[in-house]
């Protein structure tokens, strides 16, 4: 059948108008993601200095200090987070991997994907009525708040990692005589291992700039600390506390905090995109 001429222009005109929405629709996502970053970066790179990462805090009349103490208990913090929620989530998504169909694969797929949804102040809100009511504010109460923000990310990616895994590589280890477990750990598991560390790392940045949860579990602290039983500083917390000081300084502190947690957060993310383009 021929095509007027009229319907190819209505056609052509249609493309135009559709492809250009899209790239204005593109601008306008991305200008405030650029905005963000040019506005963090030109009002914290005045403030990285050397004493910035190696000085613990001091009051401002001793030159302010560093956030070497936030630093450390970032570290402190999510090694306790990753710590609890890394075995839990693997051996979850293992099981939901293995049996989809079943009640308890069906439950854990269903409360993964109510855990994702969660607000981060939810997740506070309910480990400081578990752990720090009544025990104090503590790391490892700001650890266990990150577990739990972490654990659906780790689980749901692992999950479809493990689905990702060709079928004749677990029939073929079947096959040969080995165990259900040891198929699992030496032949499914290492296949999928780079995009289960593509989740680990996004669940890591996902974390890193969490500030809420932390306000109710690990309080802060001013000092220099690894202490699992008492209160902690983190980057993001400093970042807030010094974001409402009154003083100039402080302030341009805070940007300083906000310049290196969006470096974290895009280091952990190229290098999740890394592994995912390496497992291809």
């Amino acid at each position: 059948m021929k095509i007027s001429q009229t319907s190819i222009r209505r056609r052509k005109t249609m493309n135009a108008v559709l492809l250009g929405s899209t790239l204005v629709a593109t601008a306008l996502a991305t200008i405030p993601l650029i905005w963000i970053i040019v506005e963090v970066i030109s009002r914290g790179l005045p403030a990285l200095t050397p004493e910035f990462f190696t000085q613990s805090y001091m009051p401002l009349t001793r030159g302010g200090g560093g956030v070497l103490h936030a630093i450390l208990g970032s570290f402190v913090l999510i090694g306790i987070a990753s710590a609890i929620s890394i075995p839990i989530a693997l051996f979850a998504a293992i099981y939901a991997a293995q049996h989809p169909n079943t009640t308890l694969g069906l439950v854990i797929r269903f409360s993964t994907d109510v855990m994702s949804g969660l607000p981060s102040i939810v997740v506070g809100l309910f480990v400081y009525t578990l752990f720090v009511s009544g025990n104090g504010y503590s790391a490892l109460a700001g650890g266990v708040a990150l577990a739990i923000m972490m654990l659906p990310i780790v689980l749901r990616t692992t999950e479809e990692m493990l689905k990702l895994v060709p079928r004749a590589m677990r029939e073929g280890s079947l096959g040969l005589g080995a165990p259900e477990w040891k198929t699992m750990f030496s032949v499914m598991l290492p296949a999928a291992l780079s995009g289960i560390l593509t989740g680990i790392l996004l669940a890591v940045a996902r974390v890193s700039g969490e500030a809420a949860p932390l306000l109710l579990t690990a309080q802060g602290s001013n000092f220099l600390s690894t202490s699992l039983g008492e209160p902690i500083a983190a980057l993001p917390l400093v970042m807030f506390k010094y974001a409402i000081d009154p003083s100039p300084a402080r302030n341009s502190q805070a940007w300083a905090i906000a310049l290196v947690i969006l470096a974290i957060v895009f280091a952990l993310n190229l290098g999740a995109r890394l592994l995912a383009r390496n497992r291809h």
